[in-house]
């Protein structure tokens, strides 16, 4: 097959799909640009929100699905909801410091936390869900996952102050909702049960209230599963039903230490 041919099948092979690449990239660049615009205390503000909104409308370009008029005006509606979120984000890190012992100060938790990375840019993208820009809100929630390895549906309702300590591997699901004071470390899964696409606006996803802790790659499943305020999930468990409140979850299987019989 000659590269011609080549070319002509794979040109029409692409016929079918309207994707612009460079969206991707965009929504990347204007993701570290705006962390570096809520958190470094040198950022020339004004000029960081000029060029954050060239940016975010840049995008919208190709990722927003309504008229070109409400296309526009997102932007202010998302600007204006900047200084909530910051201030949830604030509570996070706090709650961060308070609670991590390898914590030393508020900077390093800002700075150096894979947790705290991916909540910020979940709150960020969660308010992209809500604005309905789902293909923002997804690449931006996605570059996250890249970066940090905790993959955060924008669509999940996460409440503040918010732990993820360690953060590699957790998953947390569109419509899973986490209340207040939750601590979550690493591996843990809030899933479905079942996966079909007739699900779609269903609570597929758990929900957790206040004061739970999730140890290590716990999976908890289910849209009808709720973890009672103020329980310990352990490390390991395999969790399909609610847990009441003030409940302690363990994996019972047991490890055997044997000693060595000396040769």
């Amino acid at each position: 097959m000659t590269k011609d041919l080549i070319i002509k099948n794979i040109g029409l092979l692409k016929n079918h799909t309207s994707i612009n690449y460079g969206i991707k990239t965009k929504t990347e660049k204007f993701t570290e640009k705006l962390f570096y615009t809520l958190f470094d205390t040198n950022a020339p503000l004004s000029e960081s929100i000029d060029e954050l909104e060239i940016l975010f409308k840049e995008i919208s370009v190709i990722a927003c699905k309504k008229p070109e008029e409400l296309c526009t005006s997102i932007w202010d509606k998302f600007l204006a909801k900047l200084p909530e979120v910051l201030l949830k984000l604030n509570q996070d890190a706090s709650f961060i410091l308070d609670n991590d012992p390898a914590s030393n100060d508020i900077e390093e938790v800002y700075l150096a936390y894979p947790g705290f990375y991916a909540i910020a840019i979940y709150r960020l993208s969660h308010e992209l869900y809500e604005l309905d820009m789902l293909l923002f809100s997804r690449l931006m929630s996605e570059y996250a996952h890249r970066i940090t390895g905790t993959d955060i549906h924008a669509g999940a309702k996460i409440d503040s102050p918010f732990f993820i300590d360690h953060a590699t591997g957790i998953v947390i699901g569109e419509t899973a909702e986490i209340a207040k004071y939750v601590k979550i470390y690493q591996g843990v899964t809030l899933g479905a049960l079942s996966v079909s696409k007739d699900m779609k606006d269903a609570k597929r996803h758990p929900t957790v209230e206040e004061h739970v802790c999730i140890y290590a790659n716990a999976t908890i499943l289910g849209g009808e599963t709720v973890i009672g305020k103020n329980s310990i999930v352990g490390g390991n468990a395999w969790v399909t039903r609610t847990i009441p409140e003030e409940s302690v979850v363990l994996n019972t299987t047991t490890t055997d230490v044997k000693i060595k019989e000396k040769k």
